[in-house]
C-alpha cells in the first residue's frame, strides 16, 4: 500500500486558495489533515485518486454522511446532516463517477433529480474520456417509482433501473419509455461462493448489476445508499472504497448504520487514504487493504 499512499499524497498537493481553484465556488476551505497537513482542492484530488477497476466489474465506492453518534439520517433523510462543506466533497465524488447507484427507496426519500454537472465539469469529464454526466442507476424489486419524477423526465440519459424477473408488469410498462429496465441474472456476475451472503430471496443480484455496468464501460460506480443496499454490497465483498463525512452533531434515535445487513465472519480491512476537514466537518476516505 505504500505506493498507493504515495499516489494519494502526490494527488492532493494542491492549494485550495491557488489559481487552480478559482471558479469552483467553494463555500468552505478544505484542508487535509492526513497523510500530511496541506490545503487541497477536493475535485482535483478525487480525479487524481487511484481507482483501478477489479476484474469483471467497476471500482465501487460508497459515500455516506453520518452524525458524530453514527446516525445516517434525520427524520428519514440524510440532507439534514450534510451542509455546504459536505456538498463540496459530494460534488467532487460525483464528478469522477461514471454511474451513480442508489436504492429506489433512498431516491424517493431524498427526492432525487438527475445528476447536475457544471459546464466546466462536463468539459473535464469529456476530456478524460467520460460521458458529460454520470448516469443514474436504481435498484428496486417492486419498481415503485414515479415515471413523472425529475430523475426520469429531466435526465440527460434515461436512468438504468435494475429489478427482478417478477417485478409488476404494469410498473414495467409505466417506466418503459422513461428508463432502461434491466433484469440481471446470476450468470452475469461471479458468485464467488457467497451468494447466500450477498442477497436474500427476491433481491436484485448486485454482482450481476456491477458486471453489467462494467460491460457498459463504467470504471467507477458511486453508491449513495441506502444502508440496506450498502449492506448487501459489503456482504458480497463488492466494496473497494468508503468515503464518510462525519458531521459534528448528535442525533440519537434509531437511524440505520452506514451499512445494514448480514454480519461478516471476518471484518474487511481498510486503509485510511486521506482525512480532510472543513469547518469542523471531517471527510475520511478508506480503501480496501488488498
Amino acid at each position: 500500500m505504500a505506493s498507493q499512499r504515495g499516489q494519494v499524497r502526490k494527488a492532493v498537493r494542491v492549494s485550495a486558495m491557488g489559481p487552480s481553484c478559482q471558479g469552483h465556488r467553494y463555500r468552505a476551505r478544505v484542508r487535509q489533515l492526513l497523510p500530511e497537513p496541506i490545503s487541497i482542492d477536493p475535485a482535483e484530488a478525487h480525479v487524481a485518486a487511484h481507482r483501478p477497476p477489479p476484474t469483471g466489474r467497476p471500482w465501487v465506492l460508497l459515500n455516506m454522511v453520518v452524525s458524530a453518534d453514527g446516525a445516517t439520517a434525520v427524520d428519514g433523510v440524510s440532507g439534514e446532516l450534510g451542509g455546504p462543506e459536505d456538498k463540496v466533497v459530494f460534488s467532487a465524488l460525483r464528478a469522477v463517477a461514471d454511474v451513480i447507484l442508489v436504492a429506489a427507496g433512498t431516491a424517493r426519500a431524498e427526492g432525487y433529480g438527475p445528476p447536475r454537472t457544471s459546464a466546466r465539469r462536463q468539459a473535464e469529464r469529456v476530456e478524460r474520456g467520460q460521458a458529460p454526466f454520470p448516469r443514474l442507476a436504481l435498484v428496486t424489486r417492486t419498481l415503485d417509482l414515479d415515471p413523472a419524477a425529475a430523475m426520469f423526465t429531466e435526465a440527460p440519459e434515461p436512468p438504468l433501473v435494475y429489478t427482478v424477473p417478477d417485478a409488476p408488469a404494469d410498473r414495467r410498462s409505466a417506466l418503459g419509455d422513461r428508463a432502461e429496465l434491466v433484469t440481471p441474472t446470476a450468470a452475469d456476475g461471479d458468485d464467488g461462493g457467497r451468494g447466500d451472503r450477498r442477497r436474500g430471496p427476491g433481491d436484485v443480484d448486485l454482482a450481476a448489476v456491477l458486471a453489467d455496468l462494467g460491460r457498459r464501460g463504467a470504471r467507477t460506480v458511486l453508491v449513495e445508499g441506502g444502508p440496506a443496499l450498502n449492506g448487501q454490497l459489503v456482504a458480497g465483498d463488492l466494496v473497494d472504497e468508503l468515503d464518510v463525512t462525519l458531521a459534528p452533531a448528535l442525533v440519537g434515535g434509531e437511524s440505520a448504520r452506514v451499512a445494514h445487513g448480514p454480519a461478516l465472519a471476518v471484518p474487511t480491512g481498510l486503509v485510511l487514504a486521506h482525512l480532510w476537514e472543513a469547518d469542523g466537518v471531517l471527510f475520511a476516505r478508506y480503501v480496501r487493504d488488498r
